[in-house]
């Protein structure tokens, strides 16, 4: 089955959904992960009015981009923040989306305690019904406390859902887990149903996350691994640069291109 390759809008942070659009587009790819993370990255969000989503869902058709996924971040353990994650599964169904992508968030009980992955996994499951609804599936990004594939693993093992999954960050799971890559893919796979494709240059605490290539991520191996377990997961490119942000608009373009490139010489198609 052919491998779904997409570019994360939020590449194209500070950027307009029409500039991501059209950069992504004019590198060959197909598919691309809409951004809906409020107060970071609104490049679409339940708030805009039908009007201006329905200008960016004729901005993708026009330009030949499948919005297959939605990063649609909150804080899951947040009450309070959960109406919020419903409306963006509901944005993410309007775009036709597969794929809702977030991370966990902070998971701390009122005393400060560290909640345990049994409660996590409680709070996730009072989204399956919704999921179910909108027919998605949300795929837990290895972030943060969630830093490893393998916690992620044991969570949506607990959750059991078909609705629910990993996206493994393959940078993410450096930055913050700082794993052996190669051991924590091992440990995760089969829960892995989505990845993003992050790179990552310089020392491993410096936010550094360049076009793929550019970094010291083995991709090659993390390529091996997927292939040799039969894990087709969808690939979705994700690039944040350093704390200063791009230079301008040409930078992430060519960012996007290098990353295409990159991939191309990989053996994938886009």
């Amino acid at each position: 089955m052919e491998r779904i390759i997409a570019v994360n809008s939020n590449c194209y942070h500070g950027y307009s959904i029409e500039e991501a659009i059209d950069g992504i587009a004019a590198a060959g790819f197909r598919y691309i992960e809409l951004t809906a993370t409020k107060g970071w990255t609104e490049h679409v969000f339940p708030d805009q009015s039908f009007h201006r989503l329905w200008q960016v869902k004729e901005r993708l058709a026009q330009k030949g981009l499948i919005p297959f996924a939605m990063s649609g971040h909150c804080n899951l353990m947040d009450t309070a923040r959960i109406q919020d994650f419903i409306d963006n599964i509901r944005l993410a169904a309007f775009f036709g989306c597969q794929y809702i992508v977030s991370s966990i968030g902070e998971a701390h009980l009122k005393d400060q305690a560290v909640a345990s992955n049994e409660a996590v996994a409680k709070h996730i499951q009072a989204l399956v019904p919704q999921l179910e609804q909108y027919d998605l599936t949300l795929v837990l990004e290895v972030h943060g406390e969630h830093g490893t594939g393998k916690i992620l693993k044991e969570i949506a093992d607990l959750v059991n859902s078909p609705r629910v999954a990993v996206n493994y960050d393959t940078a993410n799971a450096l930055f913050y887990g700082n794993v052996d890559l190669a051991a924590d893919l091992d440990e995760s796979m089969d829960a892995i149903r989505y990845m993003h494709l992050k790179e990552k240059a310089g020392q491993r605490t410096v936010w550094d996350f360049p076009a793929l290539g550019e970094g010291w991520v083995d991709f090659p191996m993390v390529f091996d691994k997927l292939e040799k377990a039969g894990n087709n997961c969808p690939f979705s490119i994700e690039i944040e640069f350093t704390q200063a942000g791009p230079k301008n608009l040409d930078e992430v373009n060519r960012a996007v291109r290098t990353s295409a490139d990159y991939l191309k010489a990989h053996g994938f198609s886009l």
